[in-house]
């Protein structure tokens, strides 16, 4: 199966992937916002403008075309005053007036450079101005002071009609400058109404963004990732037949699809597993039957060789002590063989019933100090360590939960090869270490003695396996494959030192409390006898 999602029938699914609607998304929300952005910039932008020339060209142009009405009002009236009494005094304002009108003409000039119109009405002001300076107010003050004369009195009656035209000029100039201020004016209002609507029409369809790119994510993203862990969830909890329904864009289908490709291999896998686990099962179930079968049969087998062994071994003793030296050295000859294979043949019998009984009949564990349970070994061994001068030094024992007899039997298989494979001109000095590791307590029983070859660490544990003839070394080589079962049996592995070379350096662990593992049970007749030769 690929990792491709199934298709639900009757619908045609999107071929876009997560990525490319996440693009087009955020591509067309960039859009979106960049052009309320340009629109929101450029309705700030003429608000601004509106309220600068307001505040900068119109209000200042008004108020300035007001100070040049009062500069020409009292230049008339200085005039005037000058002209009816011919007092200099009323010349004065009549110049002040003059400065003030080049000075509010300037700044109404600047004010509204560029602005064609008004520029027009400034300049029939002016010249409305310029006519009656001209023809009245610069004539006028030319005059001497004193008494006025008739001349100076026409030009002033004159005159009035000149400077009603200035006042004319003046009142057009200001309506218009008044006109332009009140359009500035609504024009910054509409445009106010405008940018509130403009930001208000942005802020909603920002919102509107927003809940569509979450309700986007949620269907297209969030729902089917809820969807897929909700399908993973119900498949960990051991509904492997629960099938992963495939949605939202491609690649989370591709993804779904390759899940529930997963899933049909798991289910593939378990059904499999399952069977091998039933037939494995039944194969250990058959090995389990077959080991006990084989440790009765060692068993039964081993004890009922005895008797019938016994009795060849008592009666070729008893014709070796009888007619011993009465036959001829060949007769002699044999029965030693005899004797000698009917020994061994009960040495290797007893040690196959001790073997055999480990885990099986002697499994009374009970607490035991180790200390002891070496004292005794050390006694059984007594004749070897004094026939060959060996010195066994040990570090504190702890105590821990055992088998007394067992425990025996491994120190005395350990010592017993450590004295026995000596090397023929040293003295065998033996030491004996413990230390707690991991839960679990190491020992260590290092010789001086001949050594193990590290390619054969682990067949010297194989019940049999021998590394020396018979005559060199004397033993039935089950002893170190019994260690390896003791070992066990209480919870712990058993192994050659390879990195030690100047002997041998047996290393073992012991559980404080081995694992009770029942093994079979002893024959009513099996365990009598056993009692019996045990007395």
């Amino acid at each position: 199966m690929t990792g491709d999602a199934q298709q639900p029938p009757g619908r045609r699914l999107s071929s876009w992937t997560t990525r490319r609607w996440l693009r087009v998304g955020v591509g067309a929300s960039l859009v979106v916002l960049t052009l309320l952005g340009v629109t929101g910039a450029w309705v700030m932008g003429r608000s601004q403008s509106i309220s600068n020339n307001l505040t900068d060209v119109r209000s200042p142009s008004l108020s300035t075309a007001f100070r040049l009405e009062t500069a020409l009002v009292n230049q008339e009236t200085g005039i005037r005053g000058y002209g009816l009494t011919g007092i200099p005094g009323f010349l004065a304002p009549y110049r002040q007036g003059v400065a003030d009108q080049k000075a509010h003409t300037r700044s109404l000039e600047e004010l509204l450079d560029g602005d064609t119109a008004r520029l027009h009405d400034l300049a029939s002001v002016q010249e409305a101005v310029d006519r009656w300076q001209e023809t009245v107010a610069e004539p006028v003050a030319a005059a001497p002071a004193g008494t006025p004369s008739s001349q100076e009195a026409e030009r002033l009656a004159n005159g009035k009609a000149a400077f009603d035209r200035i006042r004319v000029a003046l009142e057009n100039q200001q309506e218009r400058l008044r006109a332009d201020r009140i359009q500035a004016r609504a024009d910054l209002e509409s445009t106010i109404t405008q940018r509130n609507w403009v930001f208000g029409t942005i802020a909603l369809l920002i919102a509107v963004l927003a809940a569509l790119v979450f309700e986007g994510l949620r269907r297209g993203i969030n729902r089917p990732l809820e969807l897929l862990g909700s399908d993973a969830r119900i498949i960990a909890a051991g509904d492997f037949d629960h099938p992963i329904t495939p949605t939202g864009p491609a690649d989370l289908r591709q993804l779904s699809g390759e899940i529930e490709s997963m899933r049909r291999r798991l289910l593939r896998e378990l059904a499999f597993t399952e069977e091998a686990r039933l037939r494995l099962d039944a194969q250990a179930a058959d090995l389990q039957r077959s080991n006990a079968e084989l440790e009765q049969f060692a068993y039964v087998a081993s004890h009922d060789l005895q008797e019938p062994l016994r009795k060849v071994s008592s009666f070729t003793q008893l014709l070796q002590r009888r007619y011993g030296g009465q036959l001829d050295e060949r007769a002699d000859q044999y029965i030693d063989f005899a004797v000698d294979g009917a020994n061994r043949m009960q040495i290797l019998i007893s040690d196959l019933l001790n073997f055999s009984r480990v885990g099986r009949v002697h499994n009374a564990q009970q607490s035991i100090d180790l200390d002891t349970v070496l004292e005794e070994t050390l006694s059984a061994l007594s004749v070897a360590v004094e026939e060959t001068g060996a010195t066994i030094t040990h570090d504190p024992l702890p105590s821990l939960v055992a088998d007394p007899s067992q425990m025996v039997m491994l120190w005395q298989n350990l010592l017993g090869n450590a004295i026995k494979f000596r090397r023929p001109d040293e003295i065998p000095r033996i030491h004996i270490t413990a230390a707690p590791e991991a839960g679990l307590w190491r020992f260590t029983v290092t010789d001086n003695g001949i050594g193990i070859p590290p390619e054969y660490a682990e067949k010297i544990f194989v019940i049999f396996q021998r590394l020396h003839t018979k005559d060199t070394y004397s033993g039935s080589g089950i002893g170190l494959a019994m260690c390896k079962k003791i070992v066990e049996f209480h919870g712990g592995t058993i192994s050659v030192d390879p990195e030690y070379r100047n002997g041998t350096r047996m290393t073992f662990t012991l559980a404080p409390e081995p694992p009770q593992i029942p093994g079979p049970s002893a024959t009513p007749d099996a365990a009598r006898t056993e009692a019996e030769q045990a007395r």
